[in-house]
């Protein structure tokens, strides 16, 4: 076996790449790297205990010569007596017609080949042939770009398409790519050579040609080795707070979304961000570095609420939890009985809504007390209407909520979710405002009726 077989078989067992008895679908453009994909699997065989074949996936970008790649495979395939299954788009027009970069393009068309090959059951996984020079480009390029460890991970040596149906896995991570052509040499095996590798209007040809050599020779001659290790660091760090954050999640976020801010806060710094970044993501959201900086702010108080991408806001509420709210969303109304005397919970708010019976006065303040005899015997707990008015004391005419809210700068899911305490059409109680003079108690009030909001057990506080 050949040395370079021998260290790649290594490090498929090492990261569980392949296991015996499974169809293995080598992607093959028909590139250096490709090419050299093939010969090494197909070296490998015996001891891996697999099935191979050979797809191709013609992005018709280059005319004759896409379809002379095309060809290319297909030859190997036969000469090898492989299966050969090919599949075909015009790049340029998906791009243009998605708005993505021909780069982006293409890849979005490939993979979603290769996993629908996957899910099909036609093989159990795909290998592609992504080196460590590849890693290497793509950590470079993170860094540049700005990235937090994820990101720093690059390439993954294997992504599940699904638990249950397969992967796309990547053999050749940790292969240099001047190994690659001289294996190939060695062999006297051609590839294909694709001119637009050499195109320095695209990026990662630019960081290949002429940053990567450069570092090289000015700051460390095993730069590439040492960006790859970086990632292989990074990765194994991302599994384990991947953990850390499925354990705190649960303990930080309700079921409606809210984000219990008294929890977070005694998290570490660093469990905190990736929850914050963690629960954005629960609703499609995805944060940079800066913006979970101004989340954090909203934590601690620093502000009421902070814009983010695409329309969203992180807003902090008066119970001490953060939503992430989207302008115009659908919140759902509630709207819970509240017997006197009684309990109402209101899970959408993570509080519960007591009217309790004072039979003994003293020592409670006349305005936060309603006269029993005004009550009927069941009130309703409620988030406020359009149209609701309010009367709080010492004021000199009802006034619409939504009004009264806007006073108080209170917006988005904290404004549609503000709670109140309905008495048929009338609303006697509303959070955070003297109660109305006419329902208060007098000189005859024989009983009183106290209504308090308290967090639910797990809840804020």
């Amino acid at each position: 076996m050949q040395e370079l077989a021998h260290s790649v078989l290594q490090y498929i067992w090492r990261h569980d790449l392949i296991r015996t008895g499974e169809r293995v679908g080598l992607a093959v453009s028909g590139g250096a790297d490709s090419v050299s994909l093939v010969r090494l699997m197909l070296e490998l065989r015996g001891d891996l205990g697999v099935g191979l074949s050979l797809f191709h996936f013609n992005h018709q970008l280059r005319g004759a010569d896409s379809d002379a790649d095309e060809q290319f495979v297909k030859e190997l395939a036969t000469s090898h007596k492989l299966q050969f299954h090919r599949a075909g788009e015009p790049v340029k027009a998906y791009a243009a017609a998605q708005a993505l970069s021909i780069e982006a393009a293409a890849r979005h068309l490939r993979y979603e080949y290769f996993y629908g090959l996957v899910r099909a059951g036609v093989v159990n996984r795909i290998a592609t042939a992504h080196t460590l020079d590849d890693q290497a480009e793509t950590v470079l390029l993170r860094v540049v770009r700005g990235s937090g460890t994820a990101g720093l991970a690059g390439i993954y040596p294997r992504v599940l398409v699904s638990e249950s149906v397969g992967s796309i896995v990547r053999p050749l991570l940790g292969v240099r790519r001047k190994q690659i052509e001289s294996y190939l040499n060695q062999l006297q095996q051609p590839w294909r050579e694709d001119r637009s590798n050499r195109d320095l209007r695209h990026t990662r040809n630019r960081v290949r040609h002429g940053i990567m050599p450069r570092l090289e020779r000015h700051l460390n001659p095993s730069v590439r080795e040492s960006l790859a290790d970086l990632a292989e660091i990074a990765r194994t760090e991302e599994e384990y707070w991947e953990k850390q954050v499925s354990n705190a999640l649960p303990e930080v976020m309700r079921d409606s979304g809210a984000i219990r801010l008294n929890a977070l806060r005694k998290l570490p710094l660093a469990l905190q961000r990736r929850v914050l970044r963690a629960a954005a993501h629960t609703v499609g959201l995805r944060l940079e570095f800066r913006h979970v900086e101004d989340v954090l702010d909203v934590s601690i108080g620093r502000k009421k609420t902070s814009p983010l991408p695409h329309g969203w806001s992180a807003t902090r509420t008066d119970q001490d939890e953060l939503r992430f709210v989207l302008p115009g969303e659908h919140i759902a109304d509630y709207e819970t009985a509240l017997k006197v005397p009684g309990v109402a919970n209101i899970d959408a708010l993570g509080v519960r809504f007591e009217a309790v019976l004072i039979s003994e006065l003293a020592g409670y303040p006349a305005e936060h007390l309603f006269d029993e005899a005004l009550l009927n015997k069941e009130l309703m707990v409620r988030n406020w209407r359009a149209g609701d008015r309010f009367w709080p004391a010492h004021t000199k005419a009802p006034k619409k909520i939504k009004e009264l809210l806007q006073d108080r700068h209170v917006t988005g899911a904290e404004k549609k979710l503000w709670p109140v305490v309905a008495h048929g059409q009338d609303v006697l109680w509303m959070r955070g405002f003297p109660r109305p003079a006419a329902w208060q108690c007098g000189p005859h009030t024989r009983r009183a009726v106290l209504i308090r909001e308290v967090a639910l057990p797990g809840g804020p506080g």
